[in-house]
Parts: C-alpha cells; sequence; structure tokens
C-alpha cells in the first residue's frame, strides 16, 4: 500500500459522532471517576496533545522524527528553571517562554535536518535528540539524571491549577484547542501544501512551492505543540528527568500515531489513549506458572501493533470508519 493511501483525512458521520461521545465522557470523567483514574486520563490527553504535534510531521507532512521528545523535555525543563523554590511561577509568562524555548530549539535543529530525506532525516533527528538529552544527563546543574522537581504548579490568577479537577479541565481545554488548531491548518492551503510534499515533494517544487520552507515552518511548529505537552506533564507530575527526551518517549509517540491512524489528528489521540490504556493492561497480565507475562509487556505491544498495520494499516481511527461504512451498506 502506498504512502497516501494509509492516511485518513475525512471521517464519516458516524465517526465524527462517536468522536463528540468520546468527548462528552471526558468532560463528565471527574465526576464518576477516582482521582486517580482522573490523573490518569489526564496524562492521557497530555500524550494525546504530544501525539497530535508529531501527526503533523509524520501524518502530514511524513517527516519520521526519532527525536520529537526532545521539545517535550525541553519545555517541561523550561518550567522546572522558572519555577522558584518557593512560590508559583505565572501562567502567562512561564508558558510562552516555555513554549518558545521549544519552538527555538525546533526553529534550529531543523533548520540543519530538514535538508535531509528517508532513513537520514530518522537517523539525523535521533541524534540531535540524544545531544540533547546527555547536557541534561550529564550535567549536575541541569539536575543530572535526577532530574529537578517542582515544588508548585503555575499561577493562573483566576483559575487554580493545584486543584486536580481545575487542572483537569485546563488541560482538557488545550487538548480541545490543539485539535481544532491543527484541523484549521490541515486544511488551510498551508497544510494542503504539506500534504502535497507528502505525496511528491519533487513535483511541489517543480510548482514553485518553497518546500524547505514548509517543511522548517511544519517542524517548528511541532516542536512549539509537543513543548505545551510538556509544559503539562510537568506541571502535573512535579518533576523533569532526562528520560522525558529519551528516544522511548520519541518511539512511544511513533506508536500512538500508527495506532490511531496518520493524518487525522482524531487518530493521534486516540492513538494516544489506546496506547496507554493497552500499556496498563499489558502490565497488569497474571503471571503464567513461572512466566511473568506481565514483565513482557512490550511483546505484547510489539505483536499488537504489527497486527494492527497488517490488518488496519489506517489504524483504529481507519478500522471504526470501514466497519461503520460496511455497516451502512448493508443497512441499505
Amino acid at each position: 500500500m502506498s504512502a497516501p493511501q494509509i492516511h485518513i483525512e475525512t471521517l464519516p458521520r458516524s465517526v465524527q459522532l462517536l468522536l463528540l461521545l468520546g468527548l462528552a465522557a471526558l468532560v463528565a470523567f471527574p465526576f464518576v471517576g477516582s482521582d486517580f483514574y482522573t490523573a490518569m486520563v489526564n496524562r492521557m490527553m497530555i500524550l494525546a496533545i504530544f501525539a497530535m504535534s508529531l501527526d503533523l510531521l509524520q501524518g502530514v507532512n511524513g517527516l519520521v522524527s526519532l527525536g520529537h521528545a526532545a521539545y517535550f523535555g525541553l519545555a517541561g525543563y523550561a518550567l522546572a528553571f522558572l519555577s522558584p523554590a518557593n512560590e508559583p511561577v505565572s501562567l502567562y509568562a512561564s508558558l510562552p517562554l516555555a513554549v518558545g524555548a521549544s519552538a527555538l530549539a525546533a526553529l534550529v535543529i531543523g533548520f540543519l535536518v530538514v535538508r535531509t530525506h528517508g532513513i537520514y532525516f530518522i537517523m539525523v533527528t535521533m541524534a540531535f535528540a540524544q545531544m540533547v538529552f546527555y547536557v541534561f544527563f550529564d550535567n549536575k546543574v541541569l539536575g543530572g539524571s535526577d532530574g529537578l522537581f517542582l515544588n508548585f504548579r503555575p499561577d493562573a490568577v483566576l483559575i487554580d491549577l493545584e486543584n486536580k479537577q481545575v487542572f483537569y479541565y485546563f488541560t482538557l481545554g488545550c487538548l480541545v484547542a490543539v485539535y481544532l488548531f491543527l484541523r484549521r491548518v490541515l486544511w488551510s492551503p498551508f497544510g494542503r501544501s504539506l500534504a502535497g510534499i507528502r505525496v511528491n515533494e519533487h513535483r511541489m517544487r517543480a510548482l514553485g512551492f518553497g518546500t524547505f520552507s514548509h517543511k522548517l515552518a511544519a517542524f517548528t511548529l511541532a516542536g512549539a505543540l509537543a513543548g505545551l505537552a510538556g509544559f503539562l506533564w510537568a506541571a502535573q507530575t512535579g518533576f523533569v528527568n532526562p528520560e522525558l527526551m529519551g528516544f522511548h518517549m520519541s518511539a512511544h509517540a511513533i506508536m500512538m500515531v500508527i495506532l490511531g491512524g496518520m493524518g487525522n489528528f482524531a487518530g493521534a489521540i486516540i492513538g494516544a489513549f489506546s496506547f496507554e490504556y493497552l500499556l496498563h493492561l499489558f502490565k497488569d497480565l497474571p503471571a503464567v506458572g513461572d512466566f511473568n507475562t506481565g514483565k513482557h509487556w512490550q511483546m505484547w505491544m510489539g505483536l499488537f501493533i504489527v497486527a494492527l498495520v497488517i490488518y488496519a494499516p489506517k489504524g483504529i481511527l481507519g478500522l471504526l470508519a470501514r466497519v461503520f461504512a460496511q455497516k451502512g451498506a448493508g443497512d441499505e
């Protein structure tokens, strides 16, 4: 199956209705779920923002980055450095600075890497991310391998983010805002140009499009949105360490995008929720005799994703669209 065929940009009304029901469930969840599960869903929403930021590169522009977690972790560290020990930092000052730091890093790195293609792009993005990882890992001034703690969540003046329920709805608002923004970008002339570059960059260049500037803009925007997710992650957990920038975080984001379905940002959201749910499900598998099945959750996750790629190359979102389409055809 060719690259353009594995992307899904438009959804049937039945799937759109299902997504609206999912949004309603997220709105109601804090009233029915415990604090533990509310915090878990909050983490899923943050990772959904992270996955959507990568989908802008991977699903829309066709750029597979193995270093996307660098911008996620940088924003978290920016919040930690900006936060005083004895009082909260202003949300309205720290959020733009943290997201801006990630955007600036993405702009500088992107200027060097978007000139490359294919496997070279993948390896260079991973190399830059590993450089950033070891800058923080080996430097005690930056927290070293132990990381840094945040004693307070940012102060939003009229919004008490220390309240878990308030922070939950703040994250949900960010999730919805990012989704609507990226959907608008997808169907804008800029977004259609990115999709055209994914399909045939040489033809787009021959038509007069500045493919380098388009890809650099997408790379920078994706880094900024990853920074927003990293900012929210640090604010929720109260802790950052170099692992947030590690290869495994970038790999998890790629799996989320593939799992949900590339090219439609709702797929990235579904992929993030599904990945985290499956991760907890596989980790809690009971032992079979002397074999600890939960300890080998990576193997079960890998097998699941391989099966999904084979039987549903458009991911869970594409599978849902196909099921509803077949059901509609059967009803007729």
